[in-house]
């Protein structure tokens, strides 16, 4: 009996770690995207967005450079082919309100990287604002921190 009692334990526990992993990377890929939203939303590529965007992942996520290149172009994809803001933000609405401000500063990082905020990158910064449920005032506290301090 407890040698079944322990197999059945064993196997609940590697099922719930695949399933935490699996829901990590899922996580990771959401943000990446929604970084990928922000700098695709004014239709021009950039490289300062770009490097922005790989920097960012590597400090939000702590990847090293290869892990974030290779996050950053499945994002890609996934942003491209996307039809709504709403596949990513459901997933990360789980992350700490800290996490979820860290998130957003990201996503102003990346559209301050180019000099330029467009009205679609801050339509775009809102939205998700909104969808992850971060209060107004750490959206605009959020922007302030992520102004270039030249």
């Amino acid at each position: 009996m407890f040698k079944q009692l322990r197999t059945l334990l064993k196997k609940v526990i590697h099922e719930a770690t695949e399933s935490g992993a699996s829901e990590t990377a899922s996580m990771h890929l959401a943000m990446a995207s929604l970084l990928c939203e922000v700098s695709n939303a004014d239709h021009q590529s950039d490289e300062r967005e770009d490097t922005a965007k790989l920097q960012l992942l590597m400090k939000l996520l702590d990847l090293n450079e290869e892990s974030a290149k290779l996050l950053l172009l499945e994002a890609m994809q996934k942003s491209k082919a996307s039809t709504s803001l709403y596949e990513f933000t459901t997933k990360l609405r789980a992350l700490m309100p800290e996490e979820r401000y860290h998130l957003i500063e990201a996503m102003w990082q990346v559209a301050y990287a180019d000099g330029v905020i467009e009205p679609m990158e801050e339509a775009v910064i809102r939205q998700v604002s909104e969808l992850i449920y971060l209060d107004h005032l750490e959206f605009i506290r959020a922007k302030l921190a992520a102004v270039p301090k030249d």
